[in-house]
C-alpha cells in the first residue's frame, strides 16, 4: 500500500521518528478520512485525527482544529470504527508567546506610513477590547444565570470572579487617576508635535516648490510675484 511504501522511505531518514498525528483539511470528519485512518493503524495502532477546518469564521474564538480518535463501537451487532472528539488545551511557554507576538506586529518591509502602523496598531487594541468584552458579557450571564437559580453555584467560579472584581478599585484611586491623566496629556502633547512637524514639513515643500517655478519664471525675463 502507498502509505507502507512512504513509512518505509520515511523512517529511512528519520529513523527515530514514530507517526503519532496526522491530519487533512475540511469542516466534518469524513468515511474516506477513517479508510485512511485505518491504514495508519498498521503503523500506530491509536493514531490522532486531526482536522484543520479552512473555512473563516470571523464569529468564532476557538482554533479552527478538531482532535478526533478512534473508538471500537457495535452498531446493530457490528463492530465498527467510529471518529470521537478529543478535548485539548493550548499550552505554550514565555518563548513561544514572544515569538507569536513578535510575529503579530511585524512591520512591511518598506517600512510602510505611519498611518499604516497607527491604523494596525488601533486595530489590534480594537481586537483586545472587543475579546474583553465578549468575555465580561459571558460572566455577566453566567452570574445573572446562578442568581436566577438556572445554574448552580460553584464556589471556585465565585472566588474567580470575586478576584477580578477586587482589582477595579485600583482603577479609582487618586494615583491611577494623576498617572493616567499624565500620561493622557503627554500623548497629546506628542500628537500635537507631530501635527505640528508635518504641517512645517509640508509648508516647507510648498516654498521649496513655489520658489522654484517662479525662479525659473523670473530667469527668463518675466515677471515675478512677490510674497
Amino acid at each position: 500500500m502507498i502509505i507502507e511504501v512512504l513509512w518505509d522511505a520515511d523512517k529511512k531518514v528519520f529513523p527515530h521518528f514514530y507517526v503519532l498525528v496526522w491530519y487533512s483539511s475540511g469542516s466534518d470528519a469524513q468515511e474516506s478520512d477513517m479508510q485512511i485512518h485505518k491504514a495508519l493503524m498498521d503503523i500506530n495502532e491509536s493514531p490522532v485525527y486531526l482536522l484543520l477546518n479552512p473555512s473563516i469564521n470571523h464569529a468564532q474564538k476557538d482554533l479552527p482544529v478538531t482532535i478526533y480518535e478512534s473508538e471500537l463501537h457495535v452498531i446493530d451487532g457490528i463492530p465498527q470504527l467510529i471518529f470521537v472528539r478529543s478535548s485539548y488545551t493550548i499550552e505554550t511557554v514565555e518563548a513561544e508567546r514572544i515569538s507569536v507576538d513578535h510575529v503579530a506586529h511585524l512591520k512591511p518591509s518598506d517600512g510602510g506610513s505611519a498611518a499604516t502602523q497607527l491604523a494596525a496598531h488601533l486595530t489590534g487594541i480594537h481586537s483586545a477590547i472587543k475579546m474583553l468584552n465578549s468575555r465580561i458579557r459571558v460572566l455577566h450571564h453566567y452570574l445573572l444565570a446562578v442568581q436566577k437559580g438556572d445554574l448552580p453555584c460553584e464556589n471556585s467560579l465565585l472566588r474567580q470572579v470575586s478576584s477580578l472584581l477586587r482589582r477595579l478599585p485600583t482603577i479609582e484611586s487618586d494615583k491611577f487617576q494623576d498617572d493616567f491623566l499624565m500620561e493622557y496629556n503627554d500623548t497629546l502633547l506628542i500628537t500635537y508635535l507631530a501635527m505640528f512637524t508635518n504641517c512645517s514639513s509640508t509648508m516647507n515643500e510648498l516654498v521649496d516648490k513655489f520658489s522654484t517655478a517662479y525662479d525659473r519664471h523670473s530667469r527668463r525675463g518675466g515677471r515675478a510675484a512677490f510674497i
